[in-house]
């Protein structure tokens, strides 16, 4: 019985060395990668005119605004969602490329961007179905919704990206004071 638990124990730590050596090889297989950091910065400015137009459909909410102006502004809001899309499809693809701090960011824009895609899609839908559907409190948590889960996800983003920047630079200047990283 001894015997079988220390082979349990061996396999188990085995297992785990050979998965932390797994990840610090990606790691050292994959620097950044630019295109990816390339791709995140644009994603980011998307993002950002995502948020204000977010943030303009909720301040609708406490105001009388016409149905075609909110009409207008969800439909844009649908395109900022759908051009995110898009680029996070692409991004996902170059995620074997990718270094593992951009893995990280591609995987935590994704629920942002189907929660941001599923709520604009449900205010759509209140906009089309009547003239009033627009004023309900359901549509109004809706876009209350898009609007702090757009915040979130630039600020997300923001972060992700200033977070490569800065480690770029670190990395320059420790090239150009001949310091080495480890």
């Amino acid at each position: 019985m001894k015997n079988v638990r220390s082979i349990w124990a061996i396999t188990a730590a085995c297992l785990i060395a050979g998965t932390f050596a797994a990840t610090q090889s990606r790691a050292a297989e994959n620097p950044d990668s630019e295109q990816v950091s390339k791709l995140l910065s644009e994603v980011r400015s998307d993002a950002l005119l995502l948020r204000d137009d977010a943030q303009l459909m909720e301040s609708y909410t406490r105001s009388d605004i016409s149905r075609e102006t909110q009409g207008r502004t969800v439909a844009s809001v649908k395109g900022h969602v759908n051009t995110m899309g898009k680029k996070l499809t692409e991004l996902v693809s170059m995620k074997d490329e990718a270094s593992p701090w951009q893995v990280a960011a591609i995987e935590r824009i994704q629920p942002f961007l189907r929660e941001l895609a599923d709520n604009t899609t449900r205010a759509i839908k209140y906009i089309n179905d009547g003239p009033t559907n627009y004023k309900t409190g359901e549509y109004k948590d809706y876009l209350e919704a898009n609007a702090d889960v757009a915040n979130e996800l630039f600020s997300l983003i923001s972060d992700f990206v200033n977070y490569g920047n800065s480690k770029n630079r670190m990395q320059r200047l420790g090239i150009k004071l001949e310091v080495s990283e480890n």
